[in-house]
């Protein structure tokens, strides 16, 4: 478990060596007091483990920016990949104070190492396209929704796929939540493409999103809270949580309305990542404790068995690269 004295923790993504595990995770200040005011203070810090439970905290990997740019107010959920040539990629998102923080917008740091990282470039490398997503003035939710980029290579070797938190520009307004979708040949540029699902499954967004093949097939994860389900799910006395969805291909379409809850809301955010046995286990955010109040802790694996997500408990077959090439 990770758990900072001086910090709360909460969502998180991770990079595998072989040796290590890496841990990236955004971090606020206690002494903001609120809980809820942690999103503003946000930055991404890391550290590295041999076992996924006994954590090493290391130097923070990213900060907020120097105003004006995209991320000087605070810095969010991303993901890690390497490249071709050994250089690590991270993609997170980035919130501004001119925007007062409701635009969201997408940049990218890269390393040779994992510890040292540089934002290359300043500026964001994609942002929300109003043609399918909601943006500007048509915002009906308190946000422009464009975070939690999820990076995986294509599953015939043709570049990169990024999945997205974001909004649809039509449909009931507290049920627009679809899987952003961009596609890159080199990860430095990137189209913006059509969602891989449709509104009107009763989530308003569908946060820190991650693929994998488990058991032969596509699965993705996604978290949403009970405050943002539709009305209209809400109202059938479903709460909250992490949610699970098979899919046909890692590239959809993803049929939301199929997801099943793996975790109630005392859980968030959880990451599936294969153990030194090469099991499936994931960790979460603790997202409530016995009080109701958040702790800001992240949790030691859980099995993917015990959540239904797996046949059984033996080591995971083939490779262990996200599009399960």
């Amino acid at each position: 478990m990770l758990r900072l004295p001086d910090a709360w923790v909460w969502d998180f993504w991770l990079a595998d060596t072989g040796q290590e595990f890496h841990l990236f995770f955004l971090r606020a200040s206690r002494a903001v007091h609120d809980p809820d005011r942690r999103h503003r203070h946000a930055s991404i810090g890391h550290a590295v483990s041999a076992d996924l439970r006994s954590w090493e905290l290391l130097a923070d990997a990213l900060v907020p920016g120097d105003e004006p740019a995209f991320d000087d107010l605070a810095t969010w959920t991303g993901s890690v990949v390497q490249a071709p040539d050994g250089v690590w990629h991270m993609f997170y998102t980035g919130v501004s104070h001119a925007d007062n923080g409701l635009v969201q917008r997408i940049g990218l740091a890269t390393s040779t190492d994992l510890l040292s990282w540089n934002k290359e470039p300043d500026f964001p490398i994609v942002t929300a396209d109003q043609r399918w997503y909601e943006t500007g003035a048509g915002v009906t939710w308190r946000e422009e929704a464009w975070r939690d980029p999820w990076v995986f290579p294509d599953p015939e070797g043709h570049g990169w796929h990024m999945l997205i938190t974001a909004r649809a520009a039509g449909g009931t307004p507290d049920d627009r939540g679809v899987v952003g979708h961009a596609a890159s040949s080199n990860l430095w540029q990137w189209q913006v493409g059509p969602p891989l699902s449709r509104p009107g499954a009763g989530f308003g967004h569908l946060e820190v999103l991650q693929i994998e093949r488990v058991d032969g097939r596509a699965l993705l994860l996604f978290s949403c809270s009970r405050t943002d389900l539709s009305a209209a799910r809400a109202a059938t006395g479903i709460s909250g949580g992490i949610f699970a969805v098979p899919c046909d291909t890692v590239l959809g379409p993803v049929d939301v309305g199929r997801a099943r809850r793996i975790a109630d809301d005392g859980l968030y955010s959880g990451r599936l990542v294969r153990d030194r046995a090469g099991r499936w286990v994931m960790l979460a955010v603790q997202n409530t404790d016995h009080n109701g109040c958040f702790p800001g802790v992240i949790t030691d694996p859980i099995p993917a068995k015990d959540l239904g997500l797996c046949s059984d408990d033996s080591p995971a077959q083939g490779p262990a690269d996200p599009d399960g090439r």
